[in-house]
Formats: C-alpha cells, structure tokens, sequence
C-alpha cells in the first residue's frame, strides 16, 4: 500500500511540475528536449556502483528541483525556474514508474523495493 501512495505522489509532483510549467509560459520544446537529461547522472555507474549511486541520487530528488526552481523564482530568472520544473517532473515521472534512489549495492535496488 505505501510503495502505491509513493507510485502516486510522484505521479501528483509529476503533473505538479507540468502544471506549473505551463503557467510559466515556458518553451515545451525545452521541456521535451530536457526531460531526459537528468538521466545523465547515470555516468557514475561507467566507473563502480558507489559512485553511480550517489551521482544518481545528488540528481534525482525532489529537494535539488525545489532549490533550482526557487532560485529561480528569487532572481527572476524564468529558465532557471524552468530548469527546475523540467527536474521535478523528471523525478516524479520516475518514481511514478518505480524508478527510486539507488543504493550502492546495485543499480535496480531502490528505496522504493524497500519500502
């Protein structure tokens, strides 16, 4: 029952994320092109476990998104929010899919399989 309710709430950031991009009147080529990229965090596995696991999860939290689009929000700055929001809705599109923080062990044991 709690892995549903966390399957959800990242379904709820995810949309969340979409809904706040859109009143942001950002670039949806942007958000498309950008989606993916967190993805790139990955790179650490290309050297060991450890350090995949932790450049992954430095990158897939809600927390890293809240602070981009927050800084963003505080100077001004649409794309730096924009940026943000591609985030959270990256992380939020993953946990909806299972996709949890990784622990150093192996890349598919996530948080989310011990809940």
């Amino acid at each position: 029952m709690v892995r549903k309710v966390l399957h959800l709430e990242g379904l709820a950031i995810f949309f969340a994320a979409l809904y706040l991009y859109h009143l942001l009147s950002a670039d949806w080529l942007i958000f498309l092109i950008l989606l993916l990229t967190p993805d790139i965090s990955m790179v650490g596995y290309i050297k060991n476990t450890r350090l995949g696991a932790v450049t992954y999860n430095i990158v897939h939290n809600y927390a890293l998104g809240i602070i981009v689009s927050g800084i963003g929000l505080l100077v001004g700055n649409t794309f730096f929010t924009s940026l943000g929001l591609i985030l959270l809705a990256h992380v939020g599109i993953d946990r909806f899919l299972g996709f949890g923080l990784k622990y150093p062990t192996h890349f598919k044991e996530t948080h989310l399989q011990k809940v």
